[in-house]
């Protein structure tokens, strides 16, 4: 039988909304206290909306009391509903800069994120039919999402006054180019978004960096950026915070914030390793996600994908592998 989950405190509240994705529900925070605050509304869906009315209820609430909405980063799953909970509250939407602008702009900002992945997708060994399907694919979630203005753009390292606590605004991307924790440090009470999840690891997921002009040509850049490298980095930073308690974004709450980057660190390692094993020739990243993944199910492919890049890029720094650019357009590696 598996441990209880770590009580909440008092003053919080954990309201599961469904999403349409494989992860499941998503956890949306309500804290009780001035100004009443929700953090990650959920997917902009009637059967969100109304879980949220429903979970609200019971403690007594309506959506037109919350006064405070705070978001962690862009995915659809926490940050579709947001506009339209705000507006439909009067209350202030509050989130840093990056995400604020990619908001501002959101079909601007999923196109970015949908070339980007395209040209990423080509240049990583997909045909490049099979990634414009891949794309058409991403573009009918799109309705999940919501753009949003967001009325309070948060620095990084300033504290936020939300449900009674002080929370300090902390950027940590990784999983998505927008993902910020907030950490109360008076308790340890750490909102981590999907920063740190307990069951499942958290993909650094390949995205577009936000307010690019040019996504293709980022994405073949040698300075394209490195989902993996920038979320160790993250979760290295986090380390060594006084967290007693993490309220997920999936999943129930958990203590031991330290020993669960402990084993992360220790798994990107392990994964890292496999990858190695498996270049005994020159061999594209779809290749390589082929032998690690059988029957892997097309709505993943760049799930998969990114990890692999990302595992790769660990051994490139690590100088266990070298590219080998083709005349086609493909980007190979090899053991170095």
């Amino acid at each position: 039988m598996a441990d209880p989950a770590p009580a909440l405190p008092g003053d919080v509240v954990r309201l599961p909304l469904p999403t349409p994705f494989a992860v499941g529900d998503v956890n949306c925070y309500l804290l009780r206290g001035d100004p009443l605050t929700v953090v990650d509304p959920g997917p902009n869906m009637l059967s969100a909306t109304e879980a949220l009315e429903s979970g609200l209820a019971e403690h007594g609430y309506a959506i037109e009391d919350v006064e405070l909405v705070l978001l962690t980063h862009q995915h659809h799953d926490h940050a579709g509903l947001a506009g339209r909970i705000a507006g439909r509250a009067g209350a202030e939407l509050a989130a840093i800069d990056p995400l604020a602008d990619y908001l501002a702009d959101y079909e601007r900002s999923m196109d970015h994120d949908d070339r980007f992945a395209v040209e990423t997708m080509v240049m990583s060994g997909i045909e490049r039919q099979v990634a414009v399907t891949l794309r058409t694919m991403s573009a009918a979630f799109r309705g999940f999402g919501h753009g949003a203005d967001v009325g309070r753009r948060l620095r990084v390292g300033e504290a936020v006054e939300a449900g009674g606590r002080s929370l300090r605004v902390l950027f940590r991307p990784g999983h998505s180019p927008t993902d910020t924790v907030l950490l109360d440090e008076a308790s340890g009470v750490m909102i981590g978004g999907d920063h740190l999840l307990e069951r499942i690891s958290s993909n650094p997921i390949a995205h577009a960096p936000i307010g690019i002009e040019d996504p293709e040509g980022v994405a073949r850049s040698p300075d394209r950026p490195r989902a993996l490298r920038t979320y160790i980095d993250s979760m290295r930073e986090t380390h060594p915070l006084d967290v007693s308690l993490v309220l997920p974004g999936h999943g129930r709450p958990f203590a031991g914030a330290r020993e669960l980057i402990d084993r992360r660190l220790e798994m990107h390692r392990r994964r890292a390793q496999k990858i190695r094993d498996a270049l005994e020739r020159p061999m594209t990243a779809a290749e390589i996600a082929d032998v690690l993944w059988t029957n892997l199910p097309v709505a993943q492919t760049y799930l998969a994908l990114s990890e692999v890049l990302g595992h790769l890029d660990l051994l490139l720094e690590a100088g266990e592998a070298e590219v080998v650019d083709g005349d086609d357009g493909v980007v190979r590696y090899q053991p170095a």
